[in-house]
């Protein structure tokens, strides 16, 4: 019989990966109820592109915030996934993970509230743990 390659669920990088995701999940709400209270729930629901173009500034860069987070959990996870599956989780990973979660949140704030530096601060940071998760995968830490 083969060897299962089994993912500890109690590890401390799903526990901040869940959360991410969740929070990702959830980024879209404040945009579309925006949409709704402001063009209607019949055009943003039906028509959410014409929707879009009645968006306060802080929703458009609510929705653009969104986006980004999708993007960077595209890259993200999978390196958090190969992390657990090969068995190399460590203190370093673990709060890389927690790290990546909290300048999620605070690069979510920093661009609806539009405060580039400490935006681009909270991606940097944010890109750096998932250069640390890579880096670890390779051998490196």
């Amino acid at each position: 019989m083969k060897d299962r390659l089994m993912i500890d669920t109690n590890s401390p990088e799903i526990y901040w990966l869940a959360l991410t995701v969740l929070m990702t999940a959830l980024l879209w709400i404040p945009q579309i109820l925006h949409s709704v209270f402001r063009a209607g729930p019949n055009k943003a629901f039906l028509y959410p592109d014409e929707a879009a173009k009645e968006y306060a500034d802080w929703a458009i860069r609510s929705k653009a915030a969104h986006n980004n987070a999708v993007e960077n959990l595209v890259i993200f996870a999978p390196l958090v996934f190969l992390v657990l599956l090969l068995g190399i989780g460590n203190e370093l990973t673990a709060l890389a993970t927690m790290i990546y979660f909290i300048v999620r949140v605070l690069h979510y704030v920093m661009h609806v509230l539009a405060i580039p530096l400490m935006r681009t601060l909270a991606f940097l940071i944010g890109f750096a743990c998932q250069i640390i998760m890579g880096l670890s995968i390779i051998g490196v830490f």
